[in-house]
């Protein structure tokens, strides 16, 4: 039995470029469906999880920042791409803080967008056909790959997001190796970073905040120039 195509809601207000994306992504094989508000967003997410949302951050009502939260704070979330204003630069640093996967500056261009999708798809397709992915331990850490799972010295699970467990499971498979910025976003997002690109290091703030113990070090050292490390805790 063939595989089915990828399901992609699409959020935007702007109803012409609304139709304009779901033209596009069909085109690619995908199955989309539109949303122009949260409450649109909603009664799609009543047919089915989504594997993607094109999510844009000026809506009426709940804007997409919150929308994001919610939606990375599920079970099993989506992989979530903002569409913002190029003047909105601190907006696309808490979308990332918050959840969302990858963002693409408006006006952007169409083919950008389709890679973008495309890669967040790879990932997702990745993950969910691990069947028995490798287990690894580091830092005190039990990363399961096939079950997409991470628990602490204690037994307990910590929740994370596809990109932050993506980003966890490459600097434990580097085992002390620094990993460079470059390096994490073609692995994790599939692209090159554009200047001054600050993803990753938005990403690694994140999965701090959720696996540094408090009053001790960083685990995720950062090296000037370099990149990142994951370091053993000290005793």
């Amino acid at each position: 039995m063939p595989d089915q195509p990828p399901q992609i809601i699409v959020v935007e207000d702007d109803p012409d470029i609304r139709v304009m994306v779901l033209a596009l992504l069909k085109a690619q094989g995908w199955t989309c469906r539109g949303a122009g508000d949260a409450e649109e967003l909603g009664d799609a997410l009543l047919e089915g999880m989504p594997q993607a949302v094109v999510l844009d951050l000026n809506l009426p009502g709940e804007d997409g920042l919150s929308i994001a939260r919610r939606l990375a704070a599920l079970r099993s979330p989506p992989a979530i791409l903002m569409l913002t204003a190029r003047s909105e630069d601190i907006d696309r640093i808490i979308g990332l803080e918050i959840g969302a996967d990858d963002y693409l500056g408006k006006p952007f261009n169409p083919r950008e967008l389709v890679a973008r999708i495309r890669a967040l798809l790879r990932r997702m397709t990745r993950a969910a056909s691990e069947e028995a992915g490798e287990v690894l331990t580091c830092a005190g850490f039990t990363i399961d790959e096939g079950a997409r799972r991470v628990t602490g010295t204690g037994g307990e699970e910590i929740a994370l997001s596809g990109a932050e467990f993506a980003l966890l499971a490459q600097l434990a498979r580097a085992r002390g190796r620094i990993l460079s910025r470059n390096y994490l976003l073609d692995a994790i997002h599939g692209r090159e970073a554009a200047p001054f690109d600050r993803a990753i290091d938005v990403l690694v703030s994140r999965l701090r905040k959720k696996i540094d113990r408090p009053g001790q070090e960083s685990l995720i050292e950062g090296v000037r120039n370099a990149g990142y490390v994951l370091r053993e805790p000290k005793e």
